[in-house]
């Protein structure tokens, strides 16, 4: 069986190892010691499987007898498992802004929006910006904040309670496990 090497960090197989000696590794993973490549491929082709060169940079090469395409297979299985882990680590976060004075409306509207997005497993960012006299009154942001918290308590959390930072005031909720 002769395979050639790709770019993408592909392992050099059976005729493409232009090392002269190397180190045989069997199917089973016991040491077959140091062989002439000669050696080794006719090994390989008694068992019918492949001569995978696994480590180039030794002194000598390390080779592993194995079935390539199965290998290559199982690599693929295993980085696209990963992929799927590392995905639904990353969830997606959502950032609505508010107002203190938000009208009955817009407030509704965003509760439904933000609780249909908190259905699918996302967080949701608050942000009251506050504009000009406003700031003084911190405490009407952090009433629109709980109302929207207490709006959502049934498939939310509340991870990170109401903070003021500069002329923003933030809140962060989780759905709900």
């Amino acid at each position: 069986m002769f395979l050639i090497a790709n770019k993408n960090n592909d392992l050099l197989c059976n005729e493409q190892i232009k090392n002269s000696q190397v180190l045989v590794i069997g199917p089973n993973g016991e040491q077959l010691g140091v062989k002439q490549i000669k050696d080794a491929l006719t090994i390989a082709n008694y068992a019918g499987l492949d001569l995978v060169l696994i480590n180039p940079n030794s002194n000598p090469g390390v080779c592993k007898i194995m079935d390539y395409n199965k290998y290559k297979y199982e690599k693929a299985k295993k980085q696209k498992e990963a992929f799927k882990k590392q995905k639904a680590s990353n969830m997606e976060l959502k950032e609505y802004r508010l107002s203190p004075v938000i009208d009955i409306g817009d407030f509704n509207t965003k509760v439904t929006n933000a609780s249909k997005y908190l259905e699918k497993g996302h967080k949701v960012r608050l942000c009251v910006r506050f504009r000009g006299r406003q700031l003084a009154h911190p405490d009407l942001g952090v009433d629109v904040l709980n109302k929207f918290a207490d709006s959502v308590k049934d498939i939310a959390v509340v991870e990170q309670k109401a903070k003021l930072e500069g002329k923003n005031m933030t809140m962060l909720l989780a759905p709900n496990k």
